[in-house]
């Protein structure tokens, strides 16, 4: 039998997410999927799923679970008070599960052993909040299924994982297609000023608030490809970085993207948080 779960609390924004539409950018669907993929892949790990199996994305916690039968699950991410993170347990039938405000970082990830099972939609069970594509964001009262799909318990107690920085974060970055957009003084400017992470953020990107930067050119461009990591300028001379929900393609200019291996702390950026780009 399939262990069963109903949500009671969704907290700002709880979402399915697993690996994501992969390959379709040329259709015009993004990928989606989990913002921060090194701590989606760790809780699935954790309790012996496949590393794209579907999971729980909780932003800024909040989320209320009621067990139906007995589950087991993994918190990894962000840090939430009062329960047990990077670390398989148990939820007997008739407990709850409480994600409380974490202490640092923005999104946890909450993995039940045989995954969430939600129908998929072109090849995946993510939401992608920008296209409307896949399940709608939890609601409470919403009565949830794992699968059956896992192996073997992992044999691992705690994985040692470091929590999510709650202070200045420095990524790194290189130059993007249109690098020739902006002056000298402009590429100076991302480099070496401190930005601070908007309120106006989400999956679909973190807006950040600082020195606008100084162009080379005026006019915009036609609308090209972009990847996750793209830091787009609009005219306010802001840089928008995007996640996971990004759209495939944008007429802003790109100057910069951040590396692929810097892109998990970027999902944990809580609004006010200091962010500066290292090139």
């Amino acid at each position: 039998m399939s262990a069963r779960f109903v949500v009671l609390e969704t907290g700002p924004l709880t979402t399915v997410q697993d690996a994501g539409r992969v390959g379709q950018a040329a259709l015009g669907i993004g990928r989606s999927g989990a913002c921060d993929r090194a701590s989606y892949r760790l809780a699935n790990r954790l309790v012996g799923n496949s590393e794209d199996a579907a999971a729980l994305e909780v932003t800024y916690g909040g989320l209320v679970l009621e067990a139906s039968s007995d589950l087991v699950f993994a918190v990894t991410g962000a840090p939430c008070a009062g329960i047990p993170r990077n670390a398989p347990a148990t939820l007997r039938a008739g407990q709850t599960l409480r994600l409380g405000p974490p202490t640092s970082g923005l999104r946890s990830y909450v993995a039940i052993r045989g995954g969430v099972e939600v129908e998929p939609v072109l090849g995946s069970r993510s939401t992608d909040l920008l296209s409307g594509l896949g399940p709608a964001p939890l609601r409470a009262g919403d009565a949830l299924t794992a699968g059956k799909d896992h192996g073997p318990m992992p044999g691992v107690d705690y994985a040692p994982v470091a929590d999510p920085a709650g202070g200045d974060v420095a990524v790194r970055v290189v130059s993007g297609p249109r690098r020739d957009w902006f002056t000298d003084a402009g590429w100076s400017s991302l480099t070496g000023q401190s930005y601070t992470v908007s309120s106006n953020s989400n999956r679909i990107g973190v807006r950040l608030e600082g020195e606008p930067l100084e162009r080379a050119r005026e006019g915009e461009l036609p609308s090209e490809g972009m990847e996750l990591g793209a830091l787009q300028i609009p005219p306010s001379g802001l840089p928008v970085l995007f996640l996971a929900d990004h759209p495939v393609t944008g007429g802003y200019p790109v100057i910069a993207y951040v590396v692929a291996a810097d892109l998990d702390a970027c999902a944990q950026l809580r609004p006010g948080q200091s962010l500066r780009f290292v090139s």
